[in-house]
């Protein structure tokens, strides 16, 4: 009979944990998922690579229903305690928003009970006392405050499914039960805060649905302030609501629908008597959505609060990126505090929105301020008011025709750095600031201009071309237009899944606008190769609206002197110094292929009364630019990869005899690499930066610990000099040989996992069982190759 003791975490789940499930009255299809990975494993850039980290990953988490989560289970093999597994679920359950949590090692269940303010918190169960699904709801609905029946049929309400395997996130869970629960219990006034990028849209949608079908609400307003957001909307997750539903256009009214949409200027004239909305009687909605409602809400004058006040008997639920507008006008005020917050800052840990670095670029004109000298006219002829210009007056009362030059040229060298079809934005003071910022970059990319003329396109209110391209723009699949000049229009509600520059040469006047623009380059799109994305700053903006507790800091931030230029991504990696090999040769890289960028540029007119000036011949050059890059725990670094590195191995190991005793003792080499990164140490990125040919053991020695290193193939020559496999047969020291020589190539990870038996030239002596067997058995196989690690590692 198998000892308890020997069998893994994944068998003590199958033969007794899942039993006791079942025999408790689980539904093992319905109600239990078994290794449920709740986050994405957060991107850590360097240069331009990137890599991910790991993924939270709970054992088993319990379910009254679908994606109402009620338990989590935390299971260790035998060898550990049966409470052993319990503060890692604490730590889950705190994040997922679940009031029990179990730890199992097979002999039983330690149980700790988030709901109980007296007495016993925690407890030992024996395995046939594990709690049943009703036992674990009631716990559940006492954590939650649910105390009628009313409440908890709301509360239960399905979740709507589209037949397709999307699921919500576990942040976007925990903000629809929230919300429905509260609701349910009676709360009328409702504030969700969640970064741009997380899928507000889709969280409502659930949240209207469940309440719809419960018949909790039944008539329904989902407010917005932009056209693009209505459609999008309508086009996208409500389309569910199929003939339920209506958008409110041109102020006509039809009160036989349920879910109404509709645009807030769109119900008010700013007229008393005939503002549309007052066609429906004041309790005609029981739930109105306000998306973006950061917007003007909290201010009393706002169309916003109009409509609120006017319909103040229904439940009102904000929805924001924003947790503050300013210290005097909050949504808060209104709204009261955020039921729940998910932060830029969170979404970039959990790996679910892209990281960002910062390139701040200062003009002279723009540090040290322009003056025109005596009689100095503009273009035009008219007279230039004698004083001190500064950024504030650029491309609102001034235009310099070399200072938008020098961006649209700073812009186009970026990109020929990283690619040039990665898709931008450029954010503009006015619609005229877009129209020669296009004429700018369209000048200076004359050669992919003449290739296509939408490379670079002004996507502006009043520019119906440029409007029409939109969803070209933000179509993964479509090439053009590249780069977009813009000023307001694309602020929100433009989903650029591929969107890898965003350059701010516009005045931002609140951190709502600024988070918002930052939030057109935070998606995802791994196909695509968009990892992160990258802010090139002319107007200081990103210093003026730090705001780390939401927002994180960037992976990195530089500023650059007059004379210098870009570096590529790889030449980023190490500040100073050209990259070289072993002989001295620098080293260049093939950078990551990926799709073509593409740049927006545009703007509103401004109603300023003051004449603008358009000037020529003024010197603009570039004073500074700066950089720096985020580590593992969000805290900005300046300086080179192999300084940080050096840094964080001696954090983690205090002396070189700590690190080759923790080095020799690993069973396997990968566990140690994994533990690196986690530290925000990306070896890939390293191994780019000192050369590739050198063992990840000796980059470590070597940046860490001033150990001159070997390359791979000496250490594989060392070993083949000592002979060392003659106990074994022909054909397995030829296995053995082949294994030295692919990790001469490839490096010591890519021997470790057993499936490189399967590929060239292994599978020249069979299959991996024919293999393992030459060795006598899979142990005798591990053991070999131990013997062959020992042995590379042993000059050390």
């Amino acid at each position: 009979m198998t000892n308890k003791k020997d069998l893994s975490e994944r068998d003590i789940c199958t033969k007794y944990i899942t039993p006791a499930l079942e025999q408790a009255g689980w539904d093992m299809q319905k109600q239990v998922r078994e290794e449920v990975g709740f986050t994405d494993g957060r991107i850590y850039v360097k240069g331009n690579l990137t890599t991910r980290g790991k993924r939270k990953r709970a054992d088993y988490i319990l379910y009254y229903k679908p994606n109402i989560p009620i338990a989590i289970i935390e299971a260790k093999d035998n060898k550990h305690s049966v409470m052993a597994g319990i503060q890692q679920g604490l730590d889950y359950a705190t994040i997922l928003d679940i009031p029990s949590v179990f730890s199992s090692n097979g002999d039983g269940f330690y149980e700790h009970d988030r709901t109980a303010v007296s007495g016993s918190v925690e407890r030992e169960l024996r395995l046939q006392e594990f709690p049943t699904p009703e036992q674990l709801w009631e716990r559940y609905k006492r954590y939650k405050g649910i105390a009628t029946p009313e409440a908890e049929r709301i509360s239960a309400q399905d979740y709507f499914f589209d037949g397709t395997s999307r699921s919500p996130r576990y942040y976007q869970q925990i903000a629809i039960n929230r919300t429905v629960e509260a609701i349910a219990k009676g709360q009328q006034r409702i504030l969700l805060t969640m970064a741009t990028g997380t899928g507000k849209t889709y969280t409502a949608f659930q949240i209207i649905h469940r309440l719809w079908k419960a018949g909790a609400k039944k008539r329904i307003l989902f407010l917005a302030d932009r056209n693009a957001l209505i459609d999008q909307t309508r086009r996208g997750d409500f389309r569910h609501f199929k003939d339920k539903m209506t958008v409110i256009k041109q102020k006509k009214i039809d009160k036989s629908y349920e879910i109404y949409m509709a645009l807030y200027q769109g119900l008010t004239n700013y007229d008393e008597d005939k503002d549309a909305y007052r066609e429906f009687s004041p309790d005609f909605f029981d739930l109105i959505v306000i998306d973006e409602c950061h917007r003007g809400s909290a201010s009393e004058e706002s169309a916003w609060r109009e409509i609120l006040d006017y319909f103040k008997t229904a439940t009102h639920i904000g929805l924001t990126a924003t947790p503050k507008e300013t210290e005097a006008v909050s949504s808060t005020e209104y709204f009261g505090d955020p039921i729940y917050t998910y932060s830029l800052k969170q979404g970039i840990q959990d790996g679910f929105l892209a990281p960002y670095k910062v390139l701040r670029v200062g003009l002279n004109v723009d540090l040290e301020g322009w003056r025109p000298e005596a009689g100095k006219t503009d273009k035009s002829g008219q007279l230039v008011d004698d004083r001190i210009y500064n950024r504030k007056d650029y491309d609102k009362n001034l235009v310099i025709d070399e200072r938008t030059e020098a961006v649209a040229n700073k812009i186009t060298e970026y990109l020929r750095k990283t690619n040039r079809f990665d898709k931008a934005i450029v954010f503009c003071v006015d619609i005229d600031h877009a129209q020669r910022m296009r004429a700018a970059l369209a000048n200076a990319n004359s050669d992919l201009m003449a290739q296509n003329p939408k490379y670079v396109m002004q996507i502006t209110g009043d520019n119906d071309e440029g409007k029409r391209e939109l969803d070209n723009f933000i179509n993964p699949e479509e090439r053009y237009p590249v780069i977009a000049t813009t000023s307001k229009l694309m602020t929100t509600g433009v989903d650029a899944q591929t969107c890898k520059l965003i350059v701010l040469d516009s005045n931002i006047g609140s951190m709502t606008e600024f988070k918002q623009i930052i939030g057109r380059g935070t998606r995802i799109n791994e196909e695509f190769g968009k990892t992160f994305f990258t802010i090139l700053d002319f107007r200081n903006v990103t210093d003026l609206f730090a705001d780390p507790d939401f927002d994180g800091d960037p992976v990195r931030v530089k500023e650059l002197s007059e004379d210098d230029e870009f570096e590529t991504p790889e030449d980023e990696i190490v500040e100073g110094d050209p990259i070289t090999d072993e002989d001295g040769d620098e080293i260049t890289f093939d950078p990551p292929p990926h799709e073509p960028p593409a740049i927006i540029t545009g703007g509103d007119i401004t109603s300023d009364a003051r004449p603008k000036y358009y000037v020529n011949g003024v010197n603009v050059s570039i004073l500074n630019e700066r950089i720096q890059y985020m580590d593992g725990n969000g805290k900005l670094i300046t300086g080179s990869l192999r300084d940080y590195t050096r840094q964080r191995v001696r954090e983690q190991y205090h002396s070189l005899d700590d690190f080759l005793n923790k080095w020799h003792s690993a069973d396997k080499k990968q566990a140690i690499i994994d533990e690196l990164t986690e530290q925000g140490i990306v070896l890939e990125n390293l191994k780019e930066a000192v050369g590739k040919e050198m063992d990840i053991f000796d980059m470590i020695c070597h940046t860490a610990f001033d150990q001159p290193p070997l390359t791979r193939a000496e250490r594989a020559k060392q070993v083949r000099k000592r002979d060392v496999f003659t106990q074994y047969g022909e054909q397995a020291r030829k296995v053995l040989e082949a294994l030295l020589d692919k990790y001469a190539d490839e490096g010591i990870e890519n021997i470790e996992d057993i499936k490189v038996l399967k590929v060239n030239p292994f599978d020249r002596f069979g299959t991996p069982t024919e293999i393992i067997k030459l060795f006598g058995g899979k142990s005798q196989y591990l053991q070999a190759l131990t013997q062959l690690e020992q042995a590379l590692y042993q000059a050390a």
